[in-house]
């Protein structure tokens, strides 16, 4: 027998995350790429990040078409990946301080494990060519429901949040959201059993 799933947020309703949506105005837009593996998972951020933006759009997926993919992306803003440069597949560079209104910003962020969102890149050229913003001097993660392989790893909510952040110069507050990702990490954390 299925379980019964929350008609808005698509969980099962004893995980619902709707008491932690945060509606959040964001100027820049948002375009998640979700591995497929990530759609079930109970403990993905991307689900809540969706539901709180104003701009955002997930697509699912792990290869796109090049026409499929360049079809999502926004013809009146500028494309930027959320991904840290590396050194076989290097990016092209792009001054972020240069822009003047955070509306003119697309930010893409691929949404998996670290090897997943690796293997993403490798698979789509098209996203290997977009200029990259790679987060520096986060606070910690506040994400513990899932473990970090190295410091400095955030979970998509997370990650977004900073991002947008910086290409908007402050301009949208992104705390309430992330004080609701606390509760989201607790409601997580209530459902593993007592240790003894």
């Amino acid at each position: 027998m299925s379980r019964a799933l929350c008609p808005r947020c698509q969980r099962p309703v004893r995980a619902c995350l709707c008491q932690w949506i945060r509606p959040t105005p964001n100027e820049a837009a948002l375009l998640i790429l979700q591995h497929p593996s990530e759609v079930s998972q109970a403990k993905n951020s991307a689900g809540l990040l969706s539901l709180s933006l104003a701009r955002c759009e997930t697509h699912v997926g792990e290869q796109w078409p090049e026409h499929e993919l360049q079809a999502l992306l926004d013809p009146n803003r500028q494309p930027l990946l959320l991904y840290p440069d590396t050194d076989d597949l290097p990016a092209p560079g792009l001054d972020t301080e240069s822009a003047t209104a955070p509306r003119q910003w697309q930010l893409i962020v691929l949404d998996g494990t670290w090897r997943k969102s690796r293997k993403m890149l490798y698979l789509n050229p098209l996203l290997q060519r977009l200029p990259r913003l790679a987060l520096t001097d986060t606070p910690a993660s506040r994400y513990r429901i899932r473990r970090a392989r190295k410091p400095g790893q955030l979970s998509t909510l997370e990650a977004s949040c900073y991002a947008l952040a910086h290409l908007e110069g402050g301009r949208v507050a992104y705390s309430a959201l992330l004080e609701a990702f606390d509760g989201f990490n607790e409601q997580h954390l209530a459902f593993r059993p007592s240790q003894p």
